[in-house]
């Protein structure tokens, strides 16, 4: 298993945190998810899922930290501050007390193409996974997590499907990955929640 493995190029600015009041609804969702374990870890210690929330009016965003599915709870120093990235290239810069999450391509990605979305979700549930699978716009099964791949499916459901309607994507190359995101973070994370309970 590979899960949590950073594929980008990564040009990190190992810095403070930001302030606590900014990551407010980052961990009320995350409380949530964790507790639900949509966010978590493996019996073998590999966290899984993550969290971002836009920052300001930019495409940067807040997004939880690498190999921190496993923690129960989250600090500012759990977050990073991703502040661009470059799909083509497979390169990320961010900056905080942790490296972002392997995921911040994926959740990057849905930021530039759609300036509207201020909340991405990313979760693991294999009977959700399999239940949504093809149902729901869904990944090409050769882009694998945190890819340029990846990326550029993302891209493509949301000039193809009706992903901006329905804010839910079914990684197929990717076992057991859901991302959901909204206008809000609150609309990212009840929508999860809305096919988790009726799964």
């Amino acid at each position: 298993m590979e899960e949590g493995y950073i594929k980008f190029k990564a040009n990190w600015d190992k810095s403070p945190a930001l302030p606590i009041r900014f990551m407010k609804q980052l961990n009320h969702w995350r409380d949530i998810l964790y507790k639900l374990n949509l966010i978590g870890a493996y019996e073998n210690g590999i966290g899984f899922g993550n969290i971002s929330q836009r920052f300001g009016k930019s495409d940067q965003f807040i997004i939880s930290g690498s190999a921190t599915g496993n923690l129960a709870t989250l600090t500012a120093s759990h977050y990073s501050l991703v502040t661009d990235i470059n799909i083509d290239q497979n390169k990320l810069k961010c900056s905080g007390p942790i490296m972002a999450s392997s995921e911040s391509m994926s959740h990057g990605i849905i930021y530039n193409e759609c300036k509207d979305i201020h909340g991405v979700i990313h979760v693991h549930h294999k009977p959700l996974w399999l239940k949504l699978l093809h149902k729901v716009p869904t990944t090409n099964i050769k882009a694998t997590y945190g890819t340029p791949q990846m990326a550029y499916e993302i891209i493509r459901l949301i000039n193809e499907t009706d992903l901006l309607k329905m804010k839910i994507i079914v990684m197929e190359g990717h076992d057991e990955g859901i991302l959901t995101f909204g206008n809000t973070l609150e609309e990212a994370g009840n929508i999860i929640l809305k096919y988790f309970q009726n799964i």
